[in-house]
């Protein structure tokens, strides 16, 4: 009966009951709305973090091998030896870095010379090359070739094919070199971009023998090694490190890359947390909008509560009938709002229409990630919320005496 009975008064046209079904129609969109913009937020904030994780993750090493007090890792070769038939391990290499001057005509920048076995298929760098290519591009042998970052690139106003001047900038000047640095003149092979500033704006790459005799660093010495992973996550990696962790002792360490960037993990994270939170708000006041529908609905159903209880109904039935009206609008806000956050999942996955600045997001498209328990949770907690919301409205009805409902009833 309690099920007819509200199926009837939520989707029955009552002459006079025009603005109860404009509150009604207000709530359904609040709960439609706060729904929606909380699962559009989420799959937006997952998007963003997954994209921020997933650059990172390809552009820096999962784990670095180092020494204690910044002394070079003097026999990397051997240690490389040692760790490289580890389970798990994709790539092992030791690397040559330090700071250089580049310069192209009049243009002069510093950056981070970084020495790589393979600089055109390293794989930091080979999945973020620009497309852009030249003939003499082409023809650049791997000895002489250099990757620059595109901020770097942009400042010293060069493209593929260049030729640059690289300067040393250290202390280990030979009797020959008469205090002069040690002066590299390398060629332009490609142009790398992930969209972090960070890494686009500070790293250059070129062959590991060239970077040697260019910092004056003899074989087999390595500031560090580093180490990549199959299908790396970041708790894939914290489980490899303390594996690695039992192969290696003094005076060498590890370091994840968790660790090395947690500044820009720990801001990814708060944005994950901080925001759905302040968006959630919505879904709460839309679900408290309900008292307010509900209870007009109580107060147009009076006389008909009146008559209800004349006629035996106890107060638990007549509550019933009002909590499954708030359970209607509940329901029916929550397939609006989950349909309009597909919608525009689907739209902007598939064409891309909300552009980000690159420089201050990383990316330049607001990526979207729905997650399963996303459109579970949501729904869920909605619907508590709004179930508890017509609770109010729907006792306040079931107390009504039969005499003074029917009496306050319309004439």
């Amino acid at each position: 009966m309690e099920r007819f009975l509200a199926y009837r008064y939520f989707w029955g046209n009552r002459s006079g009951s025009g603005f109860i079904s404009f509150i009604k129609s207000m709530s359904i969109t609040g709960v439609a709305i706060g729904s929606a913009g909380l699962l559009i937020t989420l799959s937006i904030v997952h998007g963003f973090k997954e994209t921020i994780q997933e650059k990172v993750i390809n552009f820096a090493p999962h784990i670095t091998v180092t020494s204690f007090s910044n002394q070079p890792v003097y026999r990397a070769d051997t240690l490389q030896a040692y760790l490289k038939d580890l389970e798990g391990l994709s790539y092992i290499a030791p690397i040559i870095r330090g700071q250089v001057i580049l310069q192209y005509k009049e243009q002069i920048t510093g950056a981070i010379l970084k020495g790589v076995p393979n600089v055109l298929e390293d794989p930091s760098v080979s999945p973020y090359f620009k497309s852009t290519t030249s003939a003499s591009a082409t023809t650049t042998s791997i000895l002489n070739s250099l990757v620059l970052g595109q901020d770097i690139a942009q400042d010293l106003g060069v493209n593929i094919g260049d030729r640059i001047n690289v300067y040393s900038v250290t202390d280990n000047f030979t009797k020959d070199t008469f205090g002069s640095p040690e002066l590299k003149q390398l060629e332009i092979s490609h142009i790398y971009n992930t969209g972090i500033e960070f890494f686009d704006s500070q790293y250059a790459l070129a062959n590991v023998e060239i970077v040697r005799e260019l910092l004056s660093i003899p074989f087999p010495q390595a500031q560090d090694l580093e180490l990549r992973i199959h299908k790396p996550t970041i708790s894939s990696i914290g489980k490899f490190e303390r594996i690695l962790d039992k192969k290696i002792s003094l005076p060498y360490y590890t370091e994840t890359i968790e660790s090395r960037y947690g500044n820009l993990f720990a801001w990814v994270e708060l944005q994950e947390n901080i925001i759905p939170l302040v968006i959630g708000v919505m879904i709460l006041i839309a679900a408290f909008n309900l008292i307010g529908a509900i209870l007009m609905m109580v107060l147009e159903r009076t006389q008909d509560i009146g008559v209800l209880k004349t006629l035996g109904a106890n107060q638990q039935q007549i509550q019933r009938i009002f909590l499954i009206e708030g359970l209607w609008v509940s329901i029916i806000g929550l397939v609006i709002g989950m349909g309009i956050s597909l919608a525009f999942i689907f739209v902007q996955s598939e064409f891309e229409l909300i552009r980000l600045s690159e420089e201050n997001y990383y990316m330049s498209v607001a990526p979207v990630s729905p997650h399963l328990l996303d459109f579970l949770v949501v729904p869920t907690v909605t619907t508590i919320l709004c179930t508890l919301a017509s609770w109010i409205p729907a006792r306040i009805g079931a107390r009504f005496d039969p005499l003074y409902a029917i009496k306050l009833g319309p004439k």
